[in-house]
């Protein structure tokens, strides 16, 4: 058992981020009236898992999360910067495309946000499945009515105009107020004290709340406390879940290197969705890391088939906080965070950039189910004017001076003064 829950629990780091994407199919093969998702949707959802590996592999080498618990919602931030996107242009948009893998063609990746938004949006009585977007303007910026007429059109966005200006810290307030609420305060304090300055433009939002049921659910009586060897090599007392009854028929498949599960949630005419496992043999979670985004992985998830499987799982809860210019800079889009940016499809000017990016992501797994939520700001200001200081011009010193023909140049007089009074 010890061995078992070791190899769960090394892979706990990863598993959630099937959250936010495997609810774009349907996962327990049982009936699903969500309406078939469009070609865009698609594209859309493939771009966000190549998003998602990679975010993923970049978190995971940083040093500064080395050994740590890694958790968000690959969705949201990629909606908050598709919402970006939509107003870049030219090198700034190139980059954060190549980021994002967002398509090239406008119908496809404005359609593909519209119907998966939707999707996601769809009542269920199973459970609660709620996203949205929001952009908070500078109620004196001229902004392109095209711009805001798409984030409304394609992404269902609220437009709210600020006082950034002159009430900078009163609207982070309201924005993270906002947050709040359409993450069931899950989410809280999403932009810092000082995020939002007289300078900032433009606050771009996404927020995502998920709570559901297992379908098998886990017996409160039946957890027991068990060791739990950490990515660091050491060993923890955790609180472990267990199904091993006759009734415990899961998803399940395995290849050389890994045990997959599928955990499905409880679901009636909304989409089905489920929390996937990726559970290293060798108790190596870069065995795992390793198959994310492959051809392989993909077969075997395909391959799934319903059996017996004793379950032991971990109750955990996670809350992250990433800061993401310096990273997503680093993954391809430098451009979009300094005074080369051109977000022009914005203002029609190329005074723009992106001052900050802030995901938290907060989730609790237990006996009953899942709860989740996340949130994504994108903060864009314009850059400060320098001005130039008055210049004064002091002869009280020795100087030459010229007298010249303005219209051709010619030195007519030439001199020195080095006393005046002289």
């Amino acid at each position: 058992m010890k061995k078992q829950a070791f190899l769960i629990g090394a892979a706990a780091c990863i598993i959630l981020l099937c959250i936010f994407f495997a609810g774009c199919t349907d996962t327990d093969g049982g009936p699903d009236d969500t309406p078939p998702a469009t070609e865009g949707a698609d594209t859309v959802v493939e771009a966000n898992t190549l998003f998602a590996n990679d975010l993923y592999h970049t978190l995971s080498s940083d040093e500064e999360y080395a050994n740590q618990n890694l958790f968000f919602s690959p969705y949201s931030i990629s909606t908050a910067l598709a919402l970006t996107y939509e107003g870049a242009k030219g090198t700034t948009a190139e980059e954060i495309r190549s980021v994002f893998y967002f398509p090239l063609d406008d119908a496809v990746r404005q359609e593909g946000y519209a119907s998966l938004i939707a999707g996601l949006n769809r009542q269920d009585a199973a459970y609660t499945l709620k996203t949205a977007n929001a952009l908070w303007a500078e109620e004196s910026y001229p902004f392109l009515p095209a711009y805001i007429e798409t984030a409304q059109q394609y992404y269902a966005a609220e437009v709210r105009n600020m006082d950034f200006i002159s009430a900078p810290d009163e609207s982070r307030l309201t924005i993270n107020r906002w947050v709040e609420d359409k993450t069931e305060d899950r989410i809280t304090d999403l932009i810092p004290e000082g995020g939002i300055t007289p300078l900032t433009r433009l606050v771009i939002t996404n927020a995502v709340y998920f709570k559901g049921t297992w379908v098998l659910q886990f017996d409160e009586n039946k957890t027991h406390s068990a060791t739990f060897l950490t990515d660091g090599g050491e060993s923890v007392t955790v609180d472990m879940m267990q199904r091993t009854d006759d009734d415990a028929i899961y998803p399940y498949t395995e290849t050389d290197d890994l045990q997959i599960l599928r955990m499905p949630y409880e679901h009636e005419s909304g989409k089905a969705l489920s929390m996937l496992v990726l559970l290293p043999k060798d108790g190596d979670i870069t065995t795992a890391e390793t198959a994310l985004g492959t051809t392989e992985l993909a077969d075997a998830i395909a391959s799934m088939e319903p059996g017996q499987v004793e379950v032991f799982f971990p109750k955990f809860t996670m809350e992250t906080t990433y800061f993401l210019p310096d990273t997503l800079a680093g993954m391809g889009m430098p451009t979009a965070f300094g005074d080369e940016a051109d977000f022009s499809g914005m203002d029609n000017t190329r005074f723009l950039f992106i001052t900050d990016v802030i995901h938290k992501a907060f989730v609790e797994v237990n006996e009953e189910g899942t709860e989740a939520a996340a949130a994504t700001a994108v903060i864009v200001g314009r850059g400060v004017s320098v001005e130039q200081p008055v210049p004064v011009f002091r002869a009280d010193h020795p100087f030459i001076f010229l007298i010249e023909d303005d219209e051709t140049g010619s030195l007519l007089f030439m001199g020195k003064v080095a006393d005046p009074t002289a």
